[in-house]
């Protein structure tokens, strides 16, 4: 459990309109009972009319309604949720990717395996509002992206944001945004032209963030028939809970802290899971002056991070897939691992309605995955038997990654599976949990840059808590400085 917010501090922080902290927290003002980001330009209120609220939920718990100029709810998350590792964080991650919008609160309860009193116990204690208000929260985010940015009747815009009824939509918009559906579409500032079916939307990121560098090193991983990259844009298949959905990503034109996103989804109600999945992907809700302050005070690392301010580490939409990709490609090269991967697109993936340029498949799922037959793919028998097993434990729930997984235990659950080490076990945490403190035991790339630096890699693996994930992202440009050039230890295992 964090420490209650420091009152003085994040007056501070909104007093001097501070960026950096926006998704940290909200400033809630009793004189206009509107809440802000700590950036929101309008006059800095006296400090006796403020409090600090942890979420909007919290804030929207406590009667306060969404600045209308400012947009709380349009900032990057809090990055808290993704570094820490108990249960309220996880509850949290598993809220914003849909799961009681997909099993309710019992639901969410039972994956965290805790009652629901106790759950929301917990939530309470800590945020000020229980499950349901989280979810309530992220429906009226979903509600609003949906009204500026689609001409969708708003019958349909309020069932495809998970509301139950068209009165409850109306009633949770005019309390949130104290305006009503029809006002919020009306002053929605302008976008681009929209096609039907498809969303354009802005995805925020704390600066400094270097979206060219992220897409890139998606790209180069791409495999066909799962994701593009034409040099500028990175597209990929989501796996989603309502059905497939497309998205292509590329910097915005502005070349602001931000990347667009276009989406073209099976489901509408499915737009918050994939605008959760693409953040995760992105890294958009990490703190890089908490990273950069930890790794830049380091002598080995200050010239590394000074020319790459920022850095982030690229992860994957779906761990599952992650897994799956890691065994892959253990002991072959970038090259050769997504031909592999490929492959078994093709044998077991099931194929889009229609493709979407070079895009044709959703990656398999573990159950059809562990029914699959392999033999035509290429892999040797004992990779092939890893990749069963793994798919097999994954679909029995004996090895658990989605976002509310305990990170520990999942570890130690991947590495009980044959033919899965420790180097595999942690390129899962980092990619595929999203980990920000991971080491790789004895990867080759690393090894090569931290003798570079004078380091041992004993050293290294506790130097930089709990910021290791992003050292890692730095000492692999050293070894490769071209991404696209990299024979690359990130699809390989030393297991």
């Amino acid at each position: 459990m964090t420490p209650p917010l420091d009152a003085e501090r994040c007056y501070r922080a909104v007093a001097s309109r501070d960026a950096r902290f926006d998704g940290w927290f909200v400033t809630a003002v009793a004189t206009t009972g509107i809440y802000c980001r700590p950036s929101c330009p309008a006059r800095t209120p006296l400090a006796h009319n403020v409090s600090f609220f942890s979420t909007a939920a919290a804030a929207q718990g406590a009667g306060y309604r969404a600045c209308r100029r400012c947009r709380p709810d349009a900032v990057p998350g809090s990055p808290e949720w993704d570094t820490r590792a108990d249960v309220v964080a996880r509850a949290v991650r598993l809220i914003g990717d849909g799961e009681v919008e997909r099993s309710g609160v019992p639901g969410l309860a039972a994956r965290l395996g805790y009652s629901e009193r106790q759950l929301h116990r917990l939530l309470v204690g800590e945020l000020g509002v229980g499950p349901l208000a989280l979810a309530r929260a992220q429906r009226a985010q979903t509600a609003r992206l949906l009204v500026e940015t689609t001409d969708l009747p708003m019958a349909d815009v309020a069932f495809a944001a998970g509301f139950a009824s068209i009165r409850q939509f109306n009633d949770t918009v005019r309390e949130v945004f104290a305006a009503t559906p029809t006002e919020l579409r009306r002053t929605a500032p302008p976008g681009p032209p929209g096609t039907p079916g498809r969303l354009t939307l802005r995805l925020a990121a704390r600066a400094p963030y270097e979206a060219a560098e992220v897409l890139l090193f998606l790209g180069v991983h791409a495999v066909p028939g799962l994701e593009e990259w034409d040099g500028t844009t990175f597209s990929r298949v989501l796996d989603l809970p309502h059905g497939p959905g497309v998205v292509h990503l590329s910097p915005t034109p502005d070349g602001g802290p931000a990347v667009s996103a276009r989406l073209q989804l099976t489901a509408l109600r499915d737009l918050g899971t994939a605008v959760a999945r693409c953040r995760r992907m992105l890294d958009l809700d990490a703190d890089p002056v908490a990273v950069d302050g930890v790794l830049g005070a380091d002598p080995a690392l200050t010239g590394l991070v000074a020319a790459a301010p920022g850095r982030r580490v690229p992860a994957s939409p779906d761990a599952d897939e992650v897994a799956v990709r890691a065994v892959l490609g253990q002991q072959v090269s970038l090259a050769g691992a997504r031909t592999l991967t490929a492959r078994v697109l093709s044998a077991a993936g099931t194929p889009l309605p229609e493709p979407v340029g070079t895009l044709t498949h959703v990656f398999p799922r573990p159950a059809a995955l562990a029914d699959a037959d392999l033999t035509a793919v290429g892999l040797t028998g004992a990779r092939r038997r890893t990749v069963h097993a793994l798919a097999e434990a994954l679909a029995s729930g004996a090895v658990t990654l989605d976002p509310g997984a305990d990170r520990a235990e999942a570890g130690r659950a991947l590495r009980a599976v044959p033919g899965i080490g420790p180097w595999t076990a942690a390129l899962v945490a980092l990619r595929g949990l999203g980990d920000p403190d991971v080491w790789l035991p004895g990867d080759l790339a690393l090894r090569r840059s931290l003798a570079t630096l004078g380091s041992s890699d004993t050293d290294a693996a506790t130097r930089w808590r709990p910021w290791r994930s992003y050292a890692v992202m730095h000492l692999w440009a050293l070894a490769v400085p071209s991404l696209s050039t990299l024979p690359l230890p990130l699809e390989r295992s030393a297991s």
